[in-house]
């Protein structure tokens, strides 16, 4: 049992970072292992944010990592901004190259160090422990952005540890997160072809593959309205989950609608979460909510031309 949650501001900026931890305090419950979130913001064009973990034991006091990635990702493209809280280092760059390429030269750097997320728009920060504590730490609440997804972690399958923990980007593909809340059971056929193809898993988390199932198919013209739809068929197991993209979010529930999302919409913004509680903790006046249908998925697109002035949405029960 895990918790999931997420917002989208259809005409301007919100604060994302404040609604998704209201919502993750009251959905810890259903996972108090872990907890992460994807953000969404606007960086100037061409420019690139960097999220990179430090494993607590690869934090030697003789290292100064902050200062060994900057230089690492200097060789690529200027560094323009750059700070450190807690096990993570953010960068903000001026680059126009190969995220691979770059993600593979920060990681050499030592055991333990882990690019989280890569793109012009998506910062992915979690950590162990409970909602209050990552925003402590990382001043989450202050974050305004166009849309985020978030999750809180029971584990049940993979290690226990922050790598593990949702979201999931995936990676070499910027700006594309997903959470989940289920279990794929065809994981390890899914992912034996994915690496055939020369995708690269950083966990042993069933999750992972969804993320990279989704840029897969983008990577190859589709739209990300096709690859949510098709996961209905193309993963076996329970699922409900989210994912996002520079412009979008979106949500696919499995055939049996086995594991639980509940949908908010009004003239401002679109709100999904696992249970009600959440969407009332969040927005504490009267909201009109319904359940998401087995084999329902929806996504949301934004116009990022005119700061998101303009939605685009497709529905579908497959």
């Amino acid at each position: 049992m895990c918790g999931i949650a997420g917002i989208l501001f259809k005409q301007q900026e919100g604060p994302i970072g404040e609604i998704l931890i209201k919502m993750l305090a009251d959905l810890n419950r259903r996972g108090p292992d872990s907890t992460g979130v994807a953000l969404y913001g606007n960086l100037p064009r061409g420019n690139l944010v960097a999220r990179i973990k430090v494993e607590e034991d690869a934090q030697q006091e003789t290292i100064d990592w902050e200062e060994l990635i900057v230089e690492t990702a200097s060789e690529f493209s200027p560094v323009k901004q750059s700070s450190r809280a807690g096990q993570y280092v953010r960068l903000v760059m001026d680059f126009d190259g190969s995220y691979e390429a770059l993600t593979t030269a920060i990681e050499a750097n030592g055991h333990g160090v882990e690019v989280f997320s890569l793109g012009q728009h998506l910062e992915i920060i979690k950590q162990m422990g409970k909602a209050q504590g990552l925003d402590a730490t990382h001043k989450l609440s202050a974050f305004h952005g166009t849309h985020g997804i978030s999750h809180t972690r029971l584990a049940t399958e993979s290690r226990v540890d922050i790598s593990h923990s949702h979201p999931f980007w995936a990676r070499p593909f910027p700006d594309i997160a997903v959470v989940h809340n289920g279990h794929i059971t065809n994981y390890h056929k899914l992912r034996r072809q994915f690496e055939m193809k020369g995708h690269r898993f950083n966990t042993e988390n069933d999750s992972e593959v969804i993320a990279i199932y989704i840029a897969d198919i983008m990577e190859q013209g589709g739209t990300l309205d096709d690859a949510v739809r098709s996961t209905i068929t193309a993963l076996d197991g329970t699922f409900t989950y989210l994912v996002a993209t520079a412009d979008s979010i979106g949500y696919a529930r499995d055939q049996f609608g086995t594991k639980p999302l509940v949908v908010t919409e009004t003239g401002e913004f679109v709100a999904v979460a696992s249970e009600e509680a959440a969407l009332r903790k969040a927005f504490p006046y009267e909201l009109e909510t319904r359940e998401a249908d087995a084999r329902e998925v929806r996504t949301w697109h934004l116009n990022r031309e005119g700061r998101a002035s303009a939605l685009e949405i497709s529905a579908s029960l497959t």
